[in-house]
Formats: structure tokens, C-alpha cells, sequence
């Protein structure tokens, strides 16, 4: 399992996982869920107090992932499978983002 934090304008909104089987799942946190005044992330993931589940990286986050050759230099510096959503987007989306959201690398202190 690989997990992320999302950030949204350097606020904590929420977790997104990769389970072992290769599935998603993304929660809002407590305090971003009951707090009215915070929005959801995206349209298509409501702010819900059940978790979201995927079989498939969720549109939202694919979009932040490049394409083309930018994709392929990335994966290529950085190592990472091209078909590692996951990997790919943890390895850019902390700084190099457009709009609110940021992905961080989830680890352990």
C-alpha cells in the first residue's frame, strides 16, 4: 500500500492510497470534511464522509500527470514505470502543480 497526502493551498484536505491489488481509494480528513467553509478538491470527489474508492487512478489526479515527452523524461530521470500513476504523480505533483492541489509522499516519522 502507497499512500499520499493532498494538499490544497498547503492545507491538508485528505489521503489518497494505492491498495496492493492495484486499487484507489481517496477520504477527506475529519477536520476538512465537517469544516463548510473548506471546499471539495474537485466536482467529481465530494466532500462525503465514505471514502472514494477507484478501480483506476481517479480523473482528477491522472490530469495532473504529463504526457508525451515531458512524461518520458520524468520517468526516465526519476526511474519510475511508465505505467506508475501513482509513482509518477507523487514524484511531480508536491511542486510542480497547477491550481490549488498538491500531492506529498505520505511517510512515516
Amino acid at each position: 500500500m502507497r499512500k499520499a497526502i493532498v494538499l490544497y493551498k498547503d492545507e491538508e484536505a485528505g489521503v489518497l492510497i494505492q491498495h496492493d491489488n492495484g486499487t484507489y481509494a481517496f477520504s477527506y480528513n475529519d477536520n476538512w470534511r465537517s469544516d463548510s467553509s473548506k471546499p471539495s478538491i474537485s466536482l467529481t470527489l465530494p466532500k462525503t464522509v465514505e471514502e472514494h474508492r477507484s478501480e483506476f487512478l481517479f480523473p482528477f489526479f491522472f490530469n495532473m500527470l504529463p504526457e508525451g515527452a515531458n512524461k518520458n523524461a520524468i520517468c526516465r530521470q526519476k526511474r519510475i514505470d511508465q505505467d506508475d500513476y501513482f509513482g509518477l504523480l507523487v514524484a511531480v505533483a508536491e511542486t510542480d502543480s497547477i491550481g490549488a492541489v498538491r500531492i506529498v509522499k505520505y511517510e512515516l516519522i
